[in-house]
């Protein structure tokens, strides 16, 4: 007979205990309709702390790690072998386009170019006499034709030795600044032999990667802000203008390629810099303090304020609750962004949720600070 007691005993405490259980775990949504869920009647109001959505912009961030790039770079090499005679720019200087960086000792092909010249001027002369015979009748026409033909072979070798000529002078083909160079004055350079680096750094480029998730939502024109830990409390901002169509599949990312102006030329090729991408902006978007969210399974519920109905029994100044399904957007700063659910102006429960049930009247109370942490003394 103890037995039985003892297991009826059991069995009605277990059966309390999940009753309590379960009113405490139901979900806000699932008591909201239900008579007498608005608490106890005779005007009372539970007491909450509330606070109206905010409106502000909301920017859907991307945070990526990348390196800045030269958008021009280059490494001055010659095409012909000869002996520096000049060098015309300073180290880490800037150029202009079209100055001259190097030149060669040319000596042997500008004696060249005046002995194609001078051939050239007698075959002119031998064509314009040629022509003048046949004119008379007193000439050929194959001999005419060898004139011509020599003429031409001629201006092909003065344009073939100034050609060569050219290539001993080497300039700046854009404006930039230059390295550290490898050669003095007296070198024999042989072609193809390194001589000083040119670099374009304004504007510069940032290639960075994200996670091919976010295909659909990368394209370019849109902005940038970079932050380098060489220049800490400054930012510089970008756009992209290129994205490679080919997936990185070791990584599974998209390298994506901004420019970024570098009017101070403060910043420089080979830096590390961490990017973040801009994906959108709303700018009314509605956002609400982390602690008035009510997890519930895969949904988020929020304790929205209701002004009472007319002729409703409670206190001056109280409002209604109302269980509102969200649905969220960014997180920033323990604010959370309502992509659903909430318009300006609303106001949400922020303390007291769990004590709240769908229609209770509620009365909003100051928030309370909270309390300072005691100092030891001694």
């Amino acid at each position: 007979m103890r037995t039985v007691v003892s297991m009826v005993v059991v069995v009605l405490v277990a059966a309390l205990l999940g009753g309590a259980w379960w009113l405490f775990l139901t979900p806000p949504a699932q008591t909201a309709g239900r008579p007498g869920a608005g608490g106890p009647p005779g005007g009372f109001a539970m007491p909450v702390e509330a606070a109206p959505v905010k409106v502000a912009p909301s920017r859907r961030e991307l945070t990526a790690i990348g390196t800045l790039r030269s958008n021009e770079s280059i490494i001055v090499r010659p095409e012909v072998s000869g002996r520096v005679i000049e060098i015309g720019f300073a180290e880490g200087q800037k150029v202009q386009k079209g100055q001259v960086l190097i030149k060669l000792d040319a000596s042997v092909e500008r004696a060249e170019l005046v002995q194609a010249q001078a051939s050239l001027a007698l075959s002119k002369a031998n064509f314009e006499r040629a022509e003048e015979l046949v004119k008379r009748g007193a000439g050929t026409a194959r001999a005419l034709d060898e004139a011509r033909w020599k003429l031409r072979t001629d201006e092909a070798v003065v344009t073939l030795v100034q050609a060569r000529l050219e290539k001993y002078t080497l300039i700046a083909p854009f404006t930039g600044i230059t390295g550290l160079r490898k050669v003095s004055v007296g070198d024999v350079m042989p072609s193809g032999a390194d001589i000083v680096n040119l670099e374009m750094v304004d504007p510069l480029k940032v290639d960075f990667r994200v996670p091919e998730i976010f295909l659909p939502a990368v394209r370019t024109g849109q902005p940038v802000a970079l932050t380098l830990d060489a220049f800490p409390g400054r930012q510089f901002n970008g756009e992209v203008y290129a994205i490679d169509p080919l997936i990185d599949t070791a990584g599974r990312s998209i390298v994506i390629r901004a420019r970024v102006a570098n009017t101070d030329d403060a910043l420089r090729p080979g830096l590390f810099a961490r990017v973040t991408l801009t994906l959108g902006i709303r700018e009314d978007a509605v956002f609400v303090p982390e602690e008035s969210l009510i997890p519930v399974g895969d949904q988020q519920f929020v304790i929205k304020l209701l002004e009472p109905p007319q002729g409703a029994p409670v206190p001056p100044g109280a409002r209604i609750a109302k269980t509102t399904p969200v649905k969220l957007g960014e997180r920033r700063q323990g604010q959370v962004e309502i992509v659903e659910g909430l318009a300006s102006g609303d106001t949400v429960v922020t303390a007291g949720v769990l004590k709240v049930r769908d229609g209770m009247p509620v009365q909003v109370v100051p928030s309370q600070p909270l309390a300072a942490a005691p100092t030891n003394s001694r």
